[in-house]
């Protein structure tokens, strides 16, 4: 199966969800190789990082980029939206420290991507493929990946909170819609939002693009868009965080109580030994399960 990149560029507006700040994101058509690179267009010099784990240098409520004088900041939700659609090459310009956040989840990046369109390149695509299998655990929480012939993430979350308790749900490449995950929305608590801006975090965040709780309801006037946003948000996060291995993974993954911090533990041990993986060239009957253009029916239920 060949690479794939946008047709054309698509630009989008908003805040940074932690600070506060205006910013916009230009996702540009790549050559085959490129990867997803970060280009700060405000900065002197206009610095870069690709969009890998070893690049990884805060996991603090988002995933955050850095290399020399280049920081990027909440990058997981476009990079799961990539994900999704197959896009293995792009150049994103930003023009300040965080990728905008937009309504809370990966819908208006999939909606860009789909108005643009994606294109081969004439380049095959080269994908991970897990050999043996890997787990991190941190405090309780846990994640695992297993040798698979595609992509899958299954997790679980468990919060002490009526709306939540405990919810799973599986990912799987060329079967689940993306839009039943590129749809659901970051959430948090209300009585956690002082604390956060305290610590400079959170500082753009409101009902228009996260969903807020007190100890017993959803305070966002529209409800939810599933019963399950919440550990389906849980799903499209570590699907951007699990796009940091730099190429497709094919492998099977698994995790509980996750969050940014334990996905890039887990993408750093997996590549940490050679025996885990190797790196090979997608042929086209592995093509299915590793997201080729979106289908029409996709574009109608963005439209």
């Amino acid at each position: 199966m060949l690479q794939r990149t946008l047709k054309e560029s698509f630009t989008l507006k908003g805040i940074g969800l932690h600070s506060g700040r205006a910013a916009a994101v230009t996702a540009r058509p790549a050559v085959p190789n490129t990867g997803i690179l970060f280009v700060r267009t405000d900065l002197p010099g206009t610095p870069s990082v690709k969009a890998k784990v070893e690049h990884v240098v805060n996991t603090q409520l988002a995933t955050t980029l850095g290399d020399g004088s280049c920081r990027v900041s909440t990058v997981e939700h476009l990079l799961s939206a990539f994900l999704a659609f197959g896009v293995d090459n792009a150049v994103v310009e930003v023009d300040g420290p965080e990728i905008p956040i937009l309504d809370g989840s990966a819908r208006e990046f999939a909606r860009a991507i789909l108005s643009v369109g994606t294109e081969s390149l004439l380049q095959y695509r080269r994908v991970i493929q897990v050999l043996r299998r890997v787990e991190v655990k941190l405090d309780g929480k846990w994640a695992v990946i297993e040798p698979s012939n595609g992509f899958e993430v299954h997790a679980s979350i468990d919060w002490d909170h009526p709306l939540i308790g405990f919810q799973e749900f599986v990912y799987e490449q060329g079967r689940t819609e993306p839009e039943d995950i590129l749809d659901c929305r970051t959430f948090g608590m209300l009585e956690d939002v002082e604390g956060l801006r305290r610590m400079g975090l959170a500082l753009g965040g409101s009902l228009d693009n996260a969903i807020v709780l007190d100890r017993a309801a959803v305070l966002n006037p529209g409800g939810l868009r599933s019963a399950d946003e919440f550990v389906r948000h849980k799903v499209l996060d570590a699907m951007g965080d699990l796009a940091l291995a730099g190429m497709p993974l094919q492998g099977r993954v698994r995790l509980h109580r996750s969050g940014h911090d334990l996905h890039s533990k887990l993408l750093a041990a997996l590549l940490s030994d050679p025996r885990n993986y190797e790196v090979r060239e997608l042929s086209g009957a592995d093509s299915e399960a590793q997201g080729a253009e979106a289908p029409a029916s996709l574009a109608l239920a963005y439209s």
